[in-house]
């Protein structure tokens, strides 16, 4: 086994270090939540932390890892009898991000039950981590099913297995660590509340602090022994402070006033529900044992806020993270101590973190409550220019190059960027058919995952038995096989395979005309509103988005396919418009990247959505006819076979129908800004899915 990395040798990442350590101090925080850009330092941290632990006892040969004073009374491998107990490490045990159902929350010994006719469970990852961390890298990228199962379990502290005839409940208490890198795509929100803590990280940019980073990192791979044993002493100090803060948490009194502030601070930042002032309240109360105080003074208050709240405040995955900390300080300064504070008590010997290679702090930053100065800066809400000749002239560094402002023909000079108008819920569009691609929520696919179809013979190999099929298929034939015993004669011609369906992620490719047809403020603004909800829609939804934008004489792939739906609503929000209206090179670019993509995952079927409002007025550099050149390019797209449809954004008492012939050309509906709303949006996704049909009707008469 390779020697971890010490926790007392990551140079910053205050915050992280601090998170960690109040859950090792009391689990009953609820775990993390790191966020951060990659190479900074998450998965080791959080890998280091299990050296921290206290030791637990368990009852000898128990498998569900049952306490010895008090055992499970439903523990699969009870009743237990009184008895001693034998002392082991806390576990750390990782949760792939590709793992299956089964190794999750354990399920039928198949082996068992075919060779030996007995029902006997196998123990999954959940029961390997009761009283223990549970940790999964990339959280954001796991799949629904597996949240699902962690919700029931984290909610409940136990297991329950309900499947092919087992009936097992165990318990599952464990801390919940997750890393997660946010240009990959958000986390769902319910799994997003349960963890008690989060924290943003972020790679420091002192460029002493970066040495210090290279020197640690360069003699741990050096000598990964010889490194952890000179940091031995601090790693021994700060888990004695563990333990300590352990045995003084059940001392420490959270008072009315401390209880008052908890509650104002959570009602002043609108979160939602009731858990974030448990989770604050334990946090504070974790905060006063770890500084060796038993009396929960402000300053825990205020820390327990800063790592409790900034994740329950997002509404959706375009907000901000953080808080308004001058607006947290008015809010605790309406109540006075129930008494005047004491003198500070000294605080307890930790480790000062200044082994070989000393960077100046401890774990917690040298005190109970760490300076914030590390962590990225986090406000309220994006500032707002001051002004809107502010916003024009000064652009942000990376929105795409934009031309002098000009007069470019019929489309008019270009105009600056717009704010998008409020978001609202749309319907659902999907693909029709059904595919094979990730699992996700839109477009119905025969995945790993879902409701149980049927059976059939394995294609390959066997991943998911379908048991009753694979009985049925034998059991004609045991006789003539010399079945003697209990358990049934299998062979491979018997095994069927379970076929399952379920819901599909899609990649969502957006072509946005971005032309001078475009550019009166309100009738953009409402465009990228209608874009932003739909981007919401997928982020719900699990898919890829991808970014085309149109404009002057070219197309301009601005983000390509990402599970990052915040970086695309980033883009849109900076987008200019002005210039004519290259349709066809925007049609020809999707065509492009949905090319190159079908080579990248050819399982994942895309779903063209095009906003405009059908107008063609250049030609870009291929010359000729614009309406002519667009419709082509509409038909070629139609012809691969890409799901499309088009969201008018005509207005005005005069309409030319364009963006309806457009849609006609991709074979697929055209739907209003108006339309698009939930609300009015009833038959839009049989409208696809007919309009699609139809036109895959048409071609084949063409073609006889």
């Amino acid at each position: 086994m390779s020697t971890p990395y010490p926790f007392t040798a990551v140079v910053g990442q205050t915050d992280l270090r601090l998170a960690l350590l109040l859950n090792a101090v009391s689990p009953a925080v609820g775990g993390v939540l790191v966020r951060g850009e990659k190479g900074t330092a998450k998965s080791t941290a959080v890998r280091a932390l299990s050296a921290l632990l206290p030791q637990v006892d368990v009852v000898p040969g128990c498998r569900f890892s049952c306490a010895p004073a008090a055992p499970d009374p439903a523990c699969p491998d009870g009743p237990h009898e009184p008895g001693p107990g034998a002392a082991r490490p806390a576990r750390m045990v990782e949760l792939p991000v590709g793992a299956s159902e089964d190794r999750l929350v354990g399920a039928l010994d198949i082996e068992r039950a075919l060779a030996e006719g007995v029902k006997a469970f196998e123990p999954g990852l959940l029961a390997d981590a009761h009283r223990g961390i549970l940790y999964v890298d990339e959280v954001n990228l796991l799949h629904d099913h597996l949240i699902d199962l962690l919700l029931d379990a984290a909610a409940m502290g136990a297991s329950y297995v309900e499947r092919e005839g087992v009936s097992v409940r165990h318990a599952a208490r464990f801390l919940l660590v997750g890393t997660m890198n946010p240009e990959e795509g958000e986390l769902r929100p319910q799994l997003l509340d349960r963890f008690g803590l989060t924290v943003e990280v972020a790679a420091s940019r002192e460029p002493a602090q970066r040495v210090e980073v290279v020197r640690r990192r360069l003699a741990y791979e050096d000598d990964p022994a010889g490194f952890a044993t000179r940091w031995a002493d601090d790693e021994h100090e700060v888990r004695a402070r563990v333990v300590a803060a352990r045995a003084l948490l059940p001392q420490v009194r959270l008072g009315d006033t401390a209880l008052l502030r908890i509650a104002a601070t959570c009602a002043g930042f609108e979160v939602d529900g009731m858990r974030a002032d448990i989770v604050m309240a334990r946090t504070a109360t974790a905060l006063a044992a770890w500084a060796g105080r038993t009396e929960v003074l402000k300053e825990d208050v205020r820390q327990a806020a800063l790592l409790a709240l900034p994740h329950r405040r997002r509404r959706n995955p375009f907000d901000a993270p953080g808080l308004d900390e001058d607006k947290l300080d008015e809010i605790l300064d309406r109540f006075e101590d129930e008494e005047p504070e004491p003198e500070p008590e000294p605080e307890p010997e930790g480790p000062d973190d200044s082994g070989p290679d000393d960077d100046g702090g401890g774990p917690d930053g040298g005190g109970g409550v760490p300076p914030q100065g590390n962590g990225p800066q986090t406000s309220d809400a994006p500032p707002e220019p001051e002004s809107e000749s502010e916003s024009t002239e000064s652009a942000p560094a990376d929105a795409p190059e934009a031309p002098q402002p000009s007069s470019q023909g019929a489309g008019g000079p270009e105009q600056a960027a717009v704010r998008a108008a409020e978001p609202f819920r749309t319907k659902m569009l999907s693909v029709p058919g059904l595919g094979e691609g990730a699992a996700g929520r839109r477009s119905r696919a025969r995945t790993a995952h879902g409701r149980t179809t049927g059976a059939q013979r394995p294609r390959g190999q066997l991943t998911k038995l379908h048991l009753a099929a694979t009985v049925h298929a034998a059991a004609p034939h045991q006789k003539a096989r010399g079945r003697d015993g209990r358990g049934l004669v299998i062979r491979k011609d018997d095994l069927r395979q379970a076929t399952r369906e379920g819901r599909e992620g899609n990649l969502v490719l957006f072509v946005v005309d971005a032309s001078g047809s475009m550019a009166a403020r309100q009738r953009m603004s409402a465009v990228k509103g209608a874009v932003l909800s739909l981007l919401l829609d997928a982020y719900q939804r699990r898919d890829k988005v991808g970014l085309i934008t149109f404009r002057g004489a070219t197309a301009e792939l601005a983000l390509p396919p990402t599970s990052s739906v915040d970086a695309a609503a980033a883009r849109l929000e900076k987008l200019p418009t002005g210039g004519r209206t290259p349709l066809a090179a925007g049609l020809l670019k999707a065509h492009e990247v949905l090319r190159i993509e079908r080579l990248r995952d050819p399982s994942r079927r895309p779903l063209l959505v095009v906003v405009t409002d059908g107008r063609a007025t250049s030609a870009g550099a291929v010359g000729g006819d614009p309406r002519e050149l667009s419709g082509r390019s509409a038909r070629l797209l139609q012809a691969a076979g890409v799901a499309s449809v088009v969201v008018d954004c005509e207005t005005g008492p005069v309409r030319l129908g364009l963006a309806g012939v457009l849609a006609t050309d991709l074979g697929g509906p055209a739907v209003t800004l108006d339309g698009l709303r939930a609300d009015s949006l009833a038959g839009l996704v049989k409208n696809v899915r007919t309009a699609v049909t139809s036109s895959a009707s048409d071609s084949t008469r063409r073609a006889a």
